[in-house]
């Protein structure tokens, strides 16, 4: 059968032959590519049948429309059903959907992307599309207030993943009644059975223990279907997020398959494939859209939870000297606090007073933290714009999820917690840079610097980590300048951005006005007679300050470096310092030596042709445990002993 057109208002009859065509396209474009999953779209295919015709307001000639509803494909893997959706409303041609489909090279990758203008965010690795939807969603709810919806398709494997429960506890917390989970329960994973199986019960049982409406149904029953779509789009007056679980059955369509375990990720072979296109009713043509969004103003301000701690805390040991306003805040001007040199503070509150006078310059920056906003002094920025901060409590997936879906509502997210728990989130940090998102992600408590609290704490890993992550920026600055200048950088840099800070306050090194570029670096000492570099950053800077003293004291002169920029590295300025201290370099962080301060310095000079350096890197090479920070700075022979006596020794002299 072959129809063409266009329809306006489609009917049930309609949508299951758009249903048969999706199937058979999910078929088709799998079978060219020789990879893929058809029978994992197979088994959706009815619900985005229905949803897509009837229920998904949607602009498809103008992607970018802000009353669009959001459409996220949670389960990535079946972008053959995602694909054969976008033919069937007219955005993408046969020839690209069976010509393009993992090709190298084309649009129409194996897991989508937002490099198709109808993609929010990569999706692929199970357990994301949901929780950035909740990230959608609190935009559409509380900052855009616009009554477009967020329909995430998820697969019911995923439903094992820690973060889809994270993401269904929050949107019940924020009262997510946009937000609706599609849940496709066709019984198999990649290897066999799900743990729950077709156990509609317990998954209902879950889904409404966190808060969530449930409606359970049966997913190639279009008229069920539709009645739930219906049902989860008049949710308003519960205020809850709505799961529909909808039992299904995987290779739906292709009796020859149906509910098999071997067909997990594989595509026909061209004669299999004839028969399933044969038994489903052979190709269609048709030409679908649904309904198109209303203009819209944005609503009333909703009431939000209350997420400003109720009594913010100072840390006493750490008192700042900044003058301050009555609100607690530090003074600002041009749009940044204002630090002196002596001035003693930590770049923890002075991140916390950078994203308060961000906040007040661009109603876009909006703050998320892990319930340590009085450590990391994102609290700083609850008290002053709590319609702008969302607590994500100990919840870190959730939290880099919901500023990836802020971001793509166009929203500047910063994202704070303890450095070491930021390790919890490195996949949904790593796929940010693949949906290409901007995020801003701060964290605080790094080193062994910390203390007491022992390794548990002390994130040693996170600048490797950061590091890697594709197109990123790595900073790490060692006083109240030079954070707040560095804050006000990540406002205006594309991709991830990472702030790492320290617990404690130490002297200010710069006045107010110093320029820190992404990429920059600061010398603080430097002389004609310069015979070692000293390379530090953030605490360890201080430390080689220290030591250039005592080398002076020994008639050493020493240069020192502020690498506040750890990615990109401002590699000219090293190279410089290499070549006037004939080679001799000692780099002090505050990290392990894998992937930190050390190994991007080495990597700079010897990329940059310096093949006579010298270099000594000092890094925490043993595991840590608790202590004073001064006690296990010198325990890491990181302090400015030990680095003197480093660069002693490289100079040949006895230590």
């Amino acid at each position: 059968m072959t129809t063409t057109g266009l329809a306006s208002e489609v009917s049930l009859d309609v949508a299951a032959e758009l249903a048969a065509q999706l199937r058979v396209d999910s078929i088709r474009s799998s079978t060219s590519a020789g990879s893929g999953h058809p029978t994992s779209s197979m088994s959706a295919a009815d619900l985005l049948a229905v949803l897509v015709t009837r229920h998904l307001r949607y602009d498809w000639d103008n992607p970018g429309s802000p009353a669009n509803d959001h459409l996220i494909f949670s389960k990535g893997h079946a972008s053959p059903l995602l694909y054969s959706v976008f033919r069937a409303v007219g955005v993408v041609s046969e020839d690209e959907l069976l010509g393009g489909y993992r090709r190298f090279g084309q649009r129409l990758e194996g897991h989508p992307t937002p490099v198709l203008p109808w993609v929010d965010v990569a999706t692929g690795s199970l357990g994301q599309g949901l929780p950035d939807g909740v990230g959608v969603a609190l935009a559409g709810r509380y900052l855009d207030r616009l009554p477009y919806r967020v329909w995430a398709l998820c697969g019911d494997s995923e439903m094992a993943e820690g973060s889809i429960w994270e993401a269904l506890d929050k949107a019940s917390y924020y009262r997510l009644s946009n937000l609706v989970a599609i849940v496709d329960v066709n019984r198999l994973g990649q290897r066999g059975a799900t743990d729950l199986g077709w156990d509609m019960g317990t998954y209902a049982k879950r889904a409404e223990a966190f808060g969530a409406r449930v409606l359970v149904i049966d997913g190639h029953d279009l008229a069920a279907i539709d009645r739930a779509l219906t049902e989860a789009e008049g949710a308003t007056a519960g205020q809850q997020p709505t799961v529909i679980l909808a039992k299904t059955i995987k290779g739906r369509g292709f009796t020859e398959i149906e509910d098999s375990p071997d067909w997990h990720g594989k595509p026909f072979p061209p004669d299999m494939a004839e028969r399933a296109i044969a038994e489903i009713g052979g190709l269609r043509n048709l030409l679908v859209r649904g309904p198109r969004p209303e203009p819209a103003e944005p609503g009333p301000v909703p009431s939000k939870p209350s997420t400003v701690p109720e009594q913010p805390s100072t840390v006493p040991e750490q008192p700042s000297t900044v003058p301050e306003q009555p609100n607690g805040r530090a003074e600002a001007s041009a749009g940044r606090p204002v630090y002196k040199v002596g001035d003693k503070i930590a770049t923890r509150k002075a991140y916390g007073d950078a994203l308060v006078a961000l906040g007040g310059a661009d109603r876009k920056v909006v703050a998320l933290d892990g319930e340590v906003s009085n450590s990391t002094y994102a609290y700083e920025f609850a008290r002053a714009y709590p319609d702008r901060y969302f607590e994500m409590f100990i919840a870190e997936q959730q939290m880099v999820a919901a500023a990836t879906g802020l971001a793509v509502r166009g929203y500047k997210a910063f994202a704070s917690t303890f450095a070491a728990f930021l390790t919890r989130a490195y996949d949904f940090i790593r796929m940010g840079a693949v949906s290409g998102v901007d995020l801003r992600l701060a964290g605080s408590h790094a080193g062994v610097e910390i203390g007491a609290d022992g390794p548990s704490q002390m994130a040693l890993e996170d600048l490797a980590m950061m590091r890697a992550v594709h197109g990123s920026t790595v900073l790490y600055p060692a006083d109240g300048t030079s954070t707040a200048a560095l804050v006000a950088e990540m406002a205006a840099t594309p991709g991830i951005s990472y702030l790492r800070t320290t617990r404690g306050s130490y002297p200010g090194l710069y006045d107010d006005g110093e320029q820190f570029p992404v990429g920059g670096s600061k010398t603080l000492r430097a002389g004609p007679d310069d015979q070692v570099t000293l390379i530090g950053a953030g605490v360890t800077l201080y430390e080689c300050l220290r030591a250039a003293d005592l080398l002076a004291e020994r008639g050493i002169a020493a240069r020192v470096i502020d690498c506040y920029s750890v990615k990109p590295l401002d590699g000219p300025t090293l190279a410089a310092a290499a070549e006037a201290t004939r080679g001799r370099i000692v780099v002090a962080e505050d990290h392990h030596p894998e992937g930190g301060l050390g190994s991007a310095v080495a990597d700079a000079l010897l990329e940059g042709g310096q093949h006579s350096l010298r270099l000594t890197r000092l890094a925490v090479r043993e595991m840590p445990g608790s202590g004073s920070g001064t006690e296990l700075l010198a325990w890491a022979g990181i302090d400015a002993e030990h680095i003197a006596n480093a660069a002693r020794e490289m100079m040949g002299e006895p230590a």
